[in-house]
């Protein structure tokens, strides 16, 4: 991997140059990242026990707010107890033909109880108090797909799961305060994979003070240079919508989210224990 690697990642990417220097140290994990790709094809190579507990140390090796640890990874190998989750979502079949399924998990359990059982109040039982397990479930998250694909593994989170926060936490058995962030697939890819183009940095990337710009023309312009590499093979609820002469980006997120999703979701989170006050 080289500097050529990196700009030619990002510039796929994000549609400009972005100069890096040759100097910098770790440059081949840079490129790695800036090459980061979604796999859902893998092979029937196995990812052995040993491999997946190193990755897991790993991952939760991230940062952690305030040092409370809030973050754990369910590890699902049992292919029953996997179809059961990939029954609640058939355009997903990756789930199963992964060799590991993992489950993400934000953990405000523990805290508590520790107060608890120091003899100490608690009286940060609030939105709070979720916000944190969340924040450092995803990051355990992240830092678990860099260090698999490290090691030459393709991933594929699937935060979908959270359409299905009750089924999935019964049957993982999930106590109060500890919840489903997002799963994720794991394996030796069986194809390269693409890059994903992202927004551009103009108007994802703030100096001083938040500046979107010409937030329409930019997003436009997204929508255009997506096409180019990455076009959209259906139109989501034509019989609803119609057909768009020009199906983008934006076009796709907006039928996507003209559907209530997760509406349930809060009602789920108050019902593992939370206050959201």
């Amino acid at each position: 991997m080289s500097i050529s690697d990196i700009q030619s990642s990002l510039s796929e990417r994000f549609g400009e140059s972005i100069p890096a220097d040759p100097g910098l140290a770790g440059l081949e994990e840079l490129a790695r990242i800036a090459g980061h790709r979604v796999h859902r094809r893998f092979s029937e190579r196995d990812v052995m026990p040993d491999l997946s507990r190193l990755l897991c140390a790993c991952a939760l090796s991230a940062p952690s707010k305030s040092d409370l640890q809030q973050a754990d990874i369910l590890i699902l190998r049992d292919k029953a107890r996997r179809e059961k989750i990939a029954a609640l979502l058939p355009e997903m079949p990756w789930i199963i033909t992964a060799p590991v399924f993992l489950v993400f998990l934000g953990n405000a359990r523990r805290l508590p109880f520790i107060s608890e059982k120091r003899g100490k109040p608690f009286p940060n039982d609030h939105l709070d108090l979720f916000f944190n397990a969340s924040i450092d479930a995803a990051l355990v998250l992240a830092t678990f797909l860099h260090a698999a694909e490290a090691v030459g593994l393709g991933c594929c989170p699937i935060s979908v799961i959270r359409d299905h926060s009750v089924t999935v936490s019964e049957l993982l058995g999930l106590p109060d305060k500890v919840f489903p962030i997002a799963g994720m697939c794991v394996g030796w890819p069986a194809e390269a994979g693409a890059i994903t183009p992202r927004l551009p940095l103009t108007l994802t990337v703030h100096e001083e003070r938040y500046d979107e710009g010409d937030l329409a023309a930019a997003i436009d312009g997204y929508d255009k240079r997506r096409d180019t590499t990455r076009p959209y093979r259906n139109q989501r609820e034509p019989e609803r919508f119609g057909r768009a002469p020009f199906y983008g980006w934006s076009e796709d997120k907006a039928r996507q989210y003209a559907n209530p999703a997760r509406a349930d979701f809060g009602a789920f989170v108050r019902g593992k224990g939370f206050c959201l006050d």
